[in-house]
């Protein structure tokens, strides 16, 4: 969906499935292209299974067609399962850091 155009500081967002509640104020969820268990707080009861969910995060590493997302833990998945939510943009600087003529 989005393979060309992330790069590693974008805020990307992916669907998940709810699989259903394991405590109180968390509920767990299925990722796509993810073979490992996971859980999000969700303080409301209002989460149902089968709902879905977008869990956004901030890109760590690309790999091929595999994105790492920072959704605390680390979770690489399909770059087509991703949803560029802002692009990163690096700060600007005012003055050089050095040989600026104008200071003194």
């Amino acid at each position: 969906m989005a393979r060309g155009n992330i790069k590693v500081g974008d805020e990307v967002a992916v669907t998940a499935v709810v699989r259903g509640r394991v405590t109180r104020d968390r509920i767990s969820v299925t990722i796509p292209s993810y073979a490992f268990p996971h859980s999000v707080v969700d303080s409301t009861s209002k989460a149902v299974i089968g709902q879905h969910m977008e869990l956004t995060g901030h890109v760590t590493r690309i790999d091929g067609d595999k994105v790492t997302i920072s959704l605390r833990p680390l979770v690489t998945v399909d770059a087509e399962h991703v949803r560029l939510v802002e692009s990163y943009v690096p700060p600007k600087r005012k003055t050089p850091l050095i040989g600026n003529p104008s200071r003194k």
